[in-house]
């Protein structure tokens, strides 16, 4: 597996990582509310729940595009479909505000364990993973790689979504850089639908 084969699911994986959605909304909320140290156990969460459904995919899914290589082009599809889905959505959604609201005090997990698990439970009831993981990412990845190569390809995605969701907590938990962001929100959001939009242009014709 080439470099070029990484650095492309690592970047089509930082982006749906990105986009918005219910993880991180929660990660904003909660180092809003309760600091960034206690997002560190939420994102760690979110890291290894994105892990999981990648490794129900790798070996799920995998067998199924094997045996019936139709599959694989209707997901295919259907991936670019929903990315251009979510360029859409992330382009009517820049202009509008981000709000952070408070989770109830009774709603948050106290202990570090509690919160990883509050995180990982989150990302597997999340649909939007389960969709990308079963599409765009399968199609990313070459047929019947060695045993490294997923290795390597689970610890980029944990960094992706830990990583990412980690930096929205940083950025909610200061109030410089957070009002920093909101401010320049439009204009970053409607740049990363378009980079979403050429991801769905490509993996439909590709």
């Amino acid at each position: 597996m080439t470099v070029a084969a990484f650095l492309a699911i690592y970047l089509v994986h930082l982006a749906a990582a990105m986009s918005p959605g219910p993880t991180t909304l929660l990660a904003a909320r909660s180092a809003a509310r309760d600091g960034f140290d206690r997002a560190i156990f939420l994102a760690i969460g979110f890291g290894v729940g994105a892990c999981l459904w990648a490794v129900a995919a790798i070996f799920g899914l995998a067998i199924l595009f094997e045996h019936a290589p139709a599959v694989l082009l209707g997901l295919k599809l259907v991936g670019a479909g929903y990315l251009f889905y979510l360029a859409l959505k992330v382009w009517r959604s820049a202009a509008l505000p981000f709000e952070v609201t408070p989770i109830p005090a009774d709603e948050a997990p106290k202990s570090a364990a509690k919160l990883i698990w509050f995180g990982i439970a989150t990302q597997l009831a999340n649909p939007k993973p389960a969709v990308f993981f079963g599409t765009i990412f399968l199609t990313f990845l070459p047929a019947n790689p060695v045993h490294w190569v997923y290795a390597v390809v689970l610890g980029m995605i944990f960094v992706n979504d830990a990583g990412w969701n980690l930096i929205v907590a940083r950025i909610f938990s200061l109030s410089g850089p957070r009002r920093a962001y909101l401010g320049f929100k439009p204009v970053i959001e409607r740049i990363f639908g378009g980079l979403l939009a050429l991801m769905g242009a490509k993996l439909a014709l590709g």
